[in-house]
């Protein structure tokens, strides 16, 4: 096995040996910032406004709608086996699921706020970044 990765490494470092390198000043490579490398975002301010929408028109009331529908249901069969250890086992299932739906929906009105603050987010780095650079001088302007 160690023959193998001997042989792999050395190709690598022949291969890379034959590659030519450079730099160019004038471009960059493609960013992260989409998946396809394009170097656009990969989502737009309306696909974020669009999201966060649904978020807060679907997710969350359905949401809760089916943590009150549960809670119903669990409430009921509670009662109906009152004085039998199912009854204290229920309890605490209804309690569990209380503290996961809870936790659920903090979570989804956090994922709707940062929808809704990135764009915003990323217009005022640019604006700010733009601002600093053209306030400052540089030592190459002179020449």
């Amino acid at each position: 096995m160690s023959g193998d990765f001997g042989q792999e490494w050395d190709r690598e470092r022949t291969g890379s040996a034959d590659q030519q390198m450079g730099m160019r000043l004038n471009d960059a490579p493609a960013g992260p910032l989409a998946p396809d490398g394009s170097g656009e975002f990969a989502s737009t301010p309306a696909q974020k406004k669009a999201a966060a929408g649904t978020l807060e028109t679907e997710l969350e009331p359905n949401t809760l709608k089916a943590a009150k529908h549960a809670d119903a249901a669990t409430n009921t069969a509670q009662k109906s086996f009152a004085g039998w250890d199912t009854a204290a086992g229920l309890k605490k299932v209804a309690d569990t699921w209380d503290q996961q739906v809870k936790t659920l929906m903090g979570r989804l009105a956090a994922e709707k706020n940062a929808l809704r603050g990135a764009s915003g987010l990323f217009v005022r780095n640019d604006t700010g970044l733009g601002d600093q650079l053209r306030a400052s001088q540089s030592k190459l302007n002179t020449l």
